[in-house]
């Protein structure tokens, strides 16, 4: 059994999703691991990871619009608002949505299916600078 690590270094330009999957692949194909488990893990609490679709640019657009309805970004809804109005919201979106993902990797290749890609969903308004950690153990 083989481990690897890597940090994937991810700026942001504000809210919605962006995909990642082309840098993922590209690094495991490096490994040359035919058989294992991708984990990865984004380094904040103000954004999240997700599995989505990445053939319809409609599926984020509505994505975002839903989480902006369900967790507005209405300062007078919180407390906690030392770092901008759009703080804590963004650590409630990160909360219902996924800190960490697994993708089994197989023959090679992610088992992603063909329409799904690997997004950080940054819930900030502001750019950011994101990291998210990969561990890929197998043989």
């Amino acid at each position: 059994m083989k481990q690897r690590q890597t940090i994937f270094d991810i700026d942001t330009r504000g809210q919605g999703f962006y995909e990642f999957s082309r840098e993922i692949r590209r690094w495991c194909a490096d490994q040359k691991l035919y058989c294992g488990l991708l984990t990865l893990f984004i380094r904040h609490t103000s954004a999240s990871l997700i599995i989505q679709e990445n053939a319809d640019p409609d599926v984020q657009y509505d994505l975002n619009r839903f989480f902006g309805k369900l967790v507005p970004e209405n300062p007078e809804l919180y407390r906690h608002r030392c770092e901008g109005p759009d703080d804590m919201p963004a650590h409630i979106r990160s909360v219902l949505t996924s800190v960490q993902l697994s993708v089994p990797v197989v023959q090679g290749e992610l088992a992603l299916g063909i329409w799904q890609g690997v997004y950080l969903f940054e819930h900030r308004t502001a750019p950011q600078s994101r990291q998210v950690v990969g561990h890929l153990i197998g043989e």
